[in-house]
Parts: structure tokens; sequence; C-alpha cells
């Protein structure tokens, strides 16, 4: 394996591993402290706002230059994981609210009724405090999401009785578990795509996105991503010498079971399908079959989980809720912004009509892209794992609505295929990107700019601070990375 920036022996000025894991601790810690501030004093938005983005920025530094190190061993890697995510574990809910829609929608699973079929404040009542919690724009809209999670939502609201920090922190144990699943899944992923362990633990389990959105804001995109990438480690491992039926149709249950927490999930049976008619010989015979036996897996396991949990078939009809709202992040809708925006000057009210038409168009590139996508990977021009994370990653950006949390369901499975080079670089900068892009604290910030500006650059400029003393200290420490095995060395 080559060596690339994620690779080499370390620079005078990177910072040893056990300085950066405590250095990221400390960063959680901040953000943690900054967000309980928040809410025991809503009027003082700046001053959290500032060490807020000073702990994500100091756990953003020290991934990035833990990376630039050689890596700790795959055990060291875990246990830094779990250290940061456990103050995460405490905080309130970070960047996002979303945990409030998961908590009325289990709430109104609970009363009997279908929340794919109705939104929150119509089942529940306008004035209900479980609807207040909710984002303005989700109170209205019934759940996009699969019968498995909409019953995992009811149990959590029948456990918690509907106390919302009971109900928050069983939310985040649910995504804690598919996280362990992820790291599960991982290194063995990444044997099956003769890959770094180690690389795919740092990039695919550590990152920051990881923890703001998988832990911090309790997202099912956990275990979504959990039950998808376990149930494809163990397809691929079926396929490797010969087809070995029984473990394969564990895997591609258990990818079943993940599109019935979000959809997105069961392109990874296009991929094994695909994956076991190049085992089959590779015809186009072989890839329909394939194609039909995944179909009536999935549909198998959507009537026994529908009918098993009694929340029937709605969320069939409700899957486009995501895409009522018009995402900034999609580039399919920067089209109807821009189209729209020109319409405006000469009084023709155009843009949403023109979204809609950018949607379209991102729709037919997406399914053209996956089909070269999946045929490059019949005639094994691309592995398996990469197939996925391409295809995934196409879902994201030609999808109608784009979240950063959105973007690890492409960059968890690149994670563990990429080699060390630009490509596992600029993944990484994307990454750290994307893990700055919003505020810590979770809340609109439409109209309090100047707040936002001035948190930002005092807490970019107190993460300056740190850079230039983590330097100052590894300076005095003695050289303890020296000896650590470089991941080109070991996976």
């Amino acid at each position: 394996m080559s060596l690339s920036t994620l690779d080499r022996s370390p620079t005078p000025s990177a910072a040893s591993p056990d300085l950066l894991r405590w250095t990221g601790f400390g960063g959680v810690l901040l953000l943690t402290a900054a967000a309980w501030a928040g809410v025991a004093f809503p009027g003082r938005v700046s001053p959290s706002l500032a060490a807020g983005v000073a702990g994500l920025g100091l756990v953003v530094l020290s991934w990035a230059l833990l990376g630039r190190a050689p890596l700790p061993t795959a055990n060291r890697l875990r246990w830094t994981l779990a250290l940061w995510c456990g103050p995460l574990l405490l905080a309130p809910p970070l960047f996002s609210g979303d945990v409030f829609s998961y908590l009325a929608q289990g709430e109104i699973a609970a009363r009997g009724l279908d929340p794919s079929t109705t939104g929150p404040a119509q089942a529940l009542g306008a004035t209900s405090e479980v609807v207040a919690r909710v984002g303005v724009y989700w109170r209205d809209t019934p759940s996009p999401y699969g019968p498995l999670f909409s019953a995992v939502e009811r149990v959590v609201t029948q456990v918690s009785a509907g106390d919302p920090v009971m109900g928050v922190l069983l939310h985040r144990l649910v995504g804690v578990l598919g996280l362990v699943l992820l790291v599960w899944a991982l290194p063995r992923l990444a044997d099956a795509a003769g890959a770094s362990r180690r690389a795919a633990l740092w990039l695919g389990a550590l990152n920051p996105l990881v923890l703001w959105h998988l832990v911090g804001g309790a997202h099912n995109d956990s275990l979504m991503l959990g039950l998808m990438l376990v149930g494809t480690a163990v397809a691929l491992e079926a396929l490797r010498e010969r087809v070995r039926w029984w473990p394969l149709l564990c895997g591609v249950v258990l990818i079943a079971l993940a599109a019935e927490v979000k959809l997105p999930a069961l392109v990874a049976l296009a991929v094994v399908g695909t994956a076991l008619a190049r085992r089959r010989g590779g015809s186009l015979g072989q890839f329909l079959l394939a194609g039909v036996g995944m179909v009536l897996a999935f549909a198998v396991v959507s009537v026994v989980v529908s009918l098993l949990t009694g929340i029937g078939f709605g969320w069939l009809r409700a899957l486009g809720t995501p895409g009522s709202v018009n995402s900034w992040m999609a580039p399919t809708n920067w089209f109807g912004f821009l189209t729209g925006g020109i319409g405006a000057l000469f009084g023709a009210d155009i843009t949403q009509t023109m979204i809609g038409v950018g949607k379209l168009i991102g729709s037919a590139l997406a399914a053209v892209g996956i089909a070269v996508l999946l045929h490059r990977q019949l005639r094994g021009r691309i592995d398996e794992i990469t197939c996925l994370g391409a295809v995934l990653g196409l879902l994201v950006v030609l999808g109608p609505v784009v979240q950063p949390w959105y973007l690890l369901w492409a960059v968890v499975p690149l994670a563990a295929c990429l080699p060390a080079g630009r490509a596992r670089t600029r993944l990484a900068a994307l990454v750290a990107v994307f893990a700055v892009l919003i505020p810590p604290l979770a809340g609109n910030f439409a109209g309090r700019v100047g707040q936002l500006v001035l948190g930002y650059a005092a807490g970019i400029a107190l993460v300056g601070l740190a850079l230039l003393v983590l330097r100052k200290l590894d300076r005095r420490s003695p050289a303890t990375s020296a000896n650590t095995p470089s991941v080109a060395a070991s996976k």
C-alpha cells in the first residue's frame, strides 16, 4: 500500500496520539457544556455558540491531526471513539432537533395511529407539548421512515412514558447500537477490499460527522448504516469462495431490515445481487435473476415487519416527505433557485416548478449513474464496497434533499475501501468541512446572523490558540508516537 498524507511518519509538528485523544475529549466536554449553557441561558446565545464552535473545532482538529500521524491500533481507535462519545450521550440534542420528531411520531404510534399517514400536529394537537418541540417544517408532515423504525419510536415512547429527556437518551442508545454494528462491520469490509482496518475506523467511525449526528443528534441513519453494513459484510463474505446460501440470506435480511429504517439502504441489495450474479457467471440472465431475488426478499421482509409491528403499509406513501422541504444543500434544488430568481426579475413565480424539474433531472441522472456503476461492478472493474459507496454518494448528491449527516451514507463504506492517497485525503477534507458547516446548538438562527458570525469568529480564534498550544506542548514531550506502526505497515 502506498503512503499518503494519512499514513506517513509524523512531522515534528504532529501531536502524539495520546495528546490528540485527550484534546478531542476536552473538545467534546466543551461542546456538551456549551449546549447545556445554551439551554440554561437561552438569552446568551453568542457565548454558548462560541464555546460550542470551539469545542467542535477542537474535535475536528484532533481527528484531522490523528489521521496525519501513524494511526494507533484498531483497539485504541475504538477506545478513543468510546471516550469521545461518552459526554455526547448526556448532551441536549445537537445540530438538529429531529429527535423530537421521532418522539412525536412514537407518541402517534403508541396511540394506535399510523405516523406515516398523519402529521404530529394533526394527530396530537397543535398545542401539545410534544408537538411544540418539533421543528416547524415537520409538524404537519407524516413520518417518512419504515415500519421497523416506527416500531422503535413506539417502544421508546412506551418505555420513557412520554418523558422527553428519557426519550432522547433512549434514541441515543439506539444510535449507539447502530454505531456498534458499524464498528463491527468496517474492519471486515476493509479486509474484503484490501484496505487498512485502522484507516477505515478512523475515517468511517471516529469522524466528527458520526459524533455530531449519529450520537449527538441521535439520527436514525446510525441504525440504518449499522444494519446495512453488517448485512453487506455478511453477504459478501458468503460469496467469497463459493456461494453459501444461508449466510447470504442472513446478510440480505439484515440489509432489508436497514431499508425498513430508511429506504436508501435498499441499494446495498443491488450491490449484493450484482456480486451474486458475478459469482455465478456474470451474464445478463444471472444479473436479472439475482435482481428478482433481491426484490422478492425485500418484499417478504417488508410484509413481515409491517404485519408483526402492526404499523401497516402506510409508510410506502410517505417516502417522499423529506423532499417536501426545499433543501438549500441539495444541488438538484439549485437549478430551481437560480431559474426562479431569474424569473422573479420578470415577475414570474416559477421557483417551485423549476425545483420540481431539477428533482426530476436529478432522479434521471441518479438512475443512469447507478446503472453504470452496477455494470462496472458486474464486469469486475470496481469492487462491491466501492460501488456501494459510489451509489450512495450519487443518491446524496442527486437526491431531493441533502443534510450533513447524509454524507455518511457514502463516507462510511468508502472509508472501508479507499486506498491511501488523494481520494481518501479529499474525502477526509470533505468530512471536516461538513463537520463545521452548521451551528452546533440546534435551533433556527434566521434573523440572528450577527450572533452566528460573532460566535463562529470567537470559536475559531479559540481553536487557533489551541493549535499553537498543542504544537508547543508536543515539542516539549517525548516522541511517543515514533514507535507506533503505520497504517501502511499493518491493517
